[in-house]
């Protein structure tokens, strides 16, 4: 019969079992497991009406009366009576009567999965591979039924593979099973060589096989591979389900292929496939997941008009989907929708709106929800509470929080250690060190025990303060305490380290990572390079890259953009540019960041051409630029004219980017620089109209344009506007005011400007001091060029210049 277990002629001996029979089941000890030489009929049996029950029991199996038999051994093993179990029975019975061994066992395995006997079951079989004995086919069957029902899948694999070494074949409901439970167990490519084998061995695999499989690969995001699969069902005419498309669909859209998702729905309509409310949901959960809102709306509406209720799944996923998107208003309009039309909102659904709320900082909003829906009947659990009491951290209401785990007390509800992880975690953010390590002190006294993110977050909150013998105390206390450090309490370690440019002690913690067996990740890396590389520490940077190749470490993009930027800093553009192909290289496609840096390092060479390039490649590649890009860009191209600055600045408006001070300064000197002072003037004018306050910058590019142009009542206003905005002029301001002067022939203004210089403590520079007392002699004012001989002279500054000339001319 096709369906049936065949065995194969095997030449491996009976008594040669697996091990894998005794992993599956639990036998009784020797101590308490009957055995044939232990078995006294006299003792087993003493009453007479029992010992006539088994004879009889065993008369009818020597006769092959097995409906008869089938009955009286039910009643004997769910009585249990006069034996203590079913595997007492059968050594009893073995005993007496070989011959009837075999028939006897699968007959006990039979009664006991189908009275749910199911340890019962595993004893027995134990005890026959033990013997040697090999059950048949529906014996096997009833096995596996008995296993699954009990969820014990690894023992189902166990059981399959014990029954192909025995040499028997299994047919399709075997793999069937095999398959789903190596699925269930996340070894998904055991199902696949067990699918492979099925097709092999000329089993013809089903709908159901695929499915499962299919399952399985999408449950890893193989959806490429999961599509193979469905086209090969299909080419051996195999008609896809409901169960087929509602997997293929919901593997779509936890990878983002939205749209591949509804193309699958429309042949699903095409192929006469009803959908299901599971349909619907997993459409809904990719749009939802895709930001597309308004087009879960209308799925929803659809979703309705084709007679599917929506459930608190269905809510569960676009509450989920709006608060994600920043809509928690919606996500408020939909619940009150959901309430008015009776359905029911439970725990799981409450926390994703209340967590969605909180995480926006509504966390009061989330208050008034919460006492809504406990008005409608819904009951806290710990799961809420926690979530409002990370809201309030997140908008820093301590005493919200705290509130908020006393009146989860006064419900009878235990915080746990998430509860008192986000308020320690908060301090710690807080660098309040103190409050942080009396919440861990109060949470040792309620009896929770710190987790491995509460001493997480210890090391963070000391890293980030420098305290880094603290970080290293906790660390010791964490082993003393049996909880192993992982890579996240290094890493935070590590970063506070770098960030402070001990990248030395760094390293060395790295040296003590790994010799307690944890293994560094690309993460940790990536920040004792950035760190080497801020600091110019370049050979560090690339041993640590070659450690990480060397551990089959990949490096990431954020590997790669630290090297460039390091390089970049150091004017190492050429080799900069090795990296850049690196990085395209191991499949990496460049960002902004790697952009930014290699334009800062041009602009720093003044090669304006490159930059422009880079600009280009960017815009080709679709990477948008920041506002840093234009930064840099309007530095680097200062001196290619004016127009071409006017056109970075109208593309940065085109591209919704708003202007920041670094920007405006930079256009507003250059446009001083050549001349147009109108349009820097104007500019001024429109970055306060932005509310982007002007600073000390600023005006000096104005006042030199005013100078450049002889407006000097304009320079009179500008520094004059500067005082009651808190800045003041600095010796660069009054350096270009005396200068402008001069180069105006308005010496006496020239001279005026330098008397203020002198009172606000600052002293011109040798040249302009030439200029201005060469300026005023010509035009006679030699009582003002002796007095700045004569200041020179009293700050002792006779050597600030050895030209006989300006020494003669003190003497006049």
């Amino acid at each position: 019969m096709a369906t049936r277990l065949h065995r194969y002629s095997s030449t491996k001996p009976l008594h040669s079992i697996s091990s894998l029979s005794f992993s599956f089941c639990s036998l009784a000890t020797p101590q308490s497991q009957p055995t044939q030489e232990a078995i006294n009929p006299a003792i087993s049996c003493n009453d007479n009406e029992n010992h006539e029950q088994v004879h009889k029991l065993r008369v009818l199996l020597q006769q092959g009366r097995m409906e008869s038999a089938y009955s009286l051994a039910r009643s004997l093993v769910v009585s249990q009576s006069p034996f203590s179990s079913p595997c007492e029975l059968l050594s009893f019975l073995s005993v007496a009567c070989p011959s009837i061994k075999l028939n006897l066992c699968n007959m006990l395995i039979a009664i006991c999965c189908k009275s749910k006997m199911h340890s019962e079951a595993a004893e027995l079989y134990g005890l026959m591979r033990r013997d040697g004995v090999v059950p048949n086919f529906d014996c096997v069957r009833m096995l596996i039924e008995s296993l699954l029902e009990r969820k014990q899948f690894d023992k189902i694999l166990d059981l399959f593979n014990e029954m192909v070494d025995l040499g028997f074949r299994p047919d399709r409901y075997m793999y069937g099973k095999a398959a789903q439970s190596a699925v269930k167990i996340g070894k998904t490519k055991r199902a696949m060589e067990l699918l492979e084998s099925m097709k092999s061995r000329g089993v013809s695999p089903n709908v159901f096989v695929y499915n499962v499989v299919m399952g399985g690969l999408c449950k890893e995001n193989r959806i490429k591979d999961a599509e193979k699969l469905f086209d090969e069902m299909c080419n051996r005419k195999l008609w896809a389900n409901k169960v087929t498309y509602n997997t293929l669909i919901d593997g779509y859209c936890k990878v983002g292929e939205v749209e591949a998702a509804f193309n699958l729905r429309e042949r699903m309509k095409k192929d006469n496939v009803e959908p299901s409310v599971v349909t619907f949901n997993s459409l809904l959960n990719g749009l939802c997941r895709a930001g597309r809102m308004e087009e879960a709306r209308r799925l929803l509406d659809e979703m309705k008009e084709n007679g599917f209720v929506p459930d608190g799944f269905t809510y569960s996923i676009l509450f989920d989907g709006l608060v994600k998107s920043g809509d928690g208003e919606g996500a408020m309009h939909l619940y009150t929708e959901a309430s008015g039309k009776g359905v029911k909102i439970n725990n799981y659904t409450s926390s994703i709106l209340i967590n969605g709320l909180c995480k926006e900082g509504r966390v009061y909003k989330a208050e008034e929800l919460l006492m809504k829906l406990m008005d409608e009947g819904l009951v806290p659990d710990e799961v809420i509470f926690n979530t409002l009491v990370n809201g309030y951290c997140r908008v820093d209401d301590i005493s919200g929080a705290i509130s908020t785990i006393e009146r989860m007390e006064s419900r009878g509800l235990r915080p746990n250690f998430v509860t008192f992880n986000s308020l320690i975690d908060k301090f710690c953010g807080m660098h309040k060190m103190e409050e942080a390590q009396e919440w861990v002190q109060k949470m040792v006294e309620k009896g929770v025990r710190p987790s491995l993110e509460t001493y997480n977050s210890l090391i963070n909150g000391y890293g980030k303060l420098c305290s880094f013998d603290s970080c290293f105390q906790i660390l010791e206390e964490m082993e003393g305490t049996g909880i192993k450090p992982n890579v996240v309490s290094y890493g935070s370690l590590i970063n506070c380290l770098c960030k402070n440019d001990k990248t030395l002690e760094a390293e060395i913690v790295l040296g003590d990572m790994i010799g307690r067996g944890i293994s560094p990740n690309a993460q940790i890396y990536n920040m004792l390079i950035d760190g080497c590389c801020m600091m110019g520490k370049l050979k560090d940077a690339f041993r640590f890259l070659d450690e990480m190749l060397i551990s089959e470490i990949s490096p990431t993009l954020v590997t790669y953009n630290s090297l460039i930027n390091g390089l970049c800093k150091k004017g190492k553009l050429k080799e900069a540019e090795d990296i850049l192909h690196q990085l395209k290289n191991s499949g990496y496609s460049p960002d902004v960041i790697t952009y930014n840096s290699l334009i800062s390092g041009y602009s720093n060479a003044g090669n304006a051409k490159k930059c422009r390039e880079l600009y280009e490649a960017m815009k080709m590649l679709g990477i948008k630029p920041t506002t840093k890009t234009f930064h840099l860009l309007i530095s680097g191209c200062s001196k290619e004219g004016m127009d071409h600055l006017q056109t970075l600045f109208n593309e940065m408006l085109e591209m919704n980017l708003a202007p920041d001070r670094v920007v405006y300064n930079a256009m507003i000197l250059c446009l001083a620089e050549n001349g147009d002072l109108e349009k820097a003037l104007s500019l001024q004018e429109e970055m306060l109209s932005h509310a982007v306050l002007p600073e000390k910058m600023t005006y000096d590019a104005l006042i030199l344009g005013c100078l450049k142009k002889g407006k000097l009542s304009e320079v009179n206003s500008l520094v004059n506007d500067m005082k009651p905005k808190g800045l003041k002029p600095t010796s660069e301001t009054y350096n270009k005011l005396i200068k402008g002067y001069c180069d105006l022939k308005d010496y006496h203004g020239a001279y005026l400007w330098y008397k203020k210089m002198l009172e606000n403590g600052f002293s011109p520079n040798v040249s302009l001091q030439d200029d201005l007392t060469s300026g005023l002699r010509q035009e006679g004012r030699l009582q003002e060029a002796q007095i700045i001989c004569s200041d020179i002279n009293s700050n002792g500054m006779d050597d600030w210049s050895t030209s006989e000339q300006r020494s003669a001319e003190a003497k006049m």
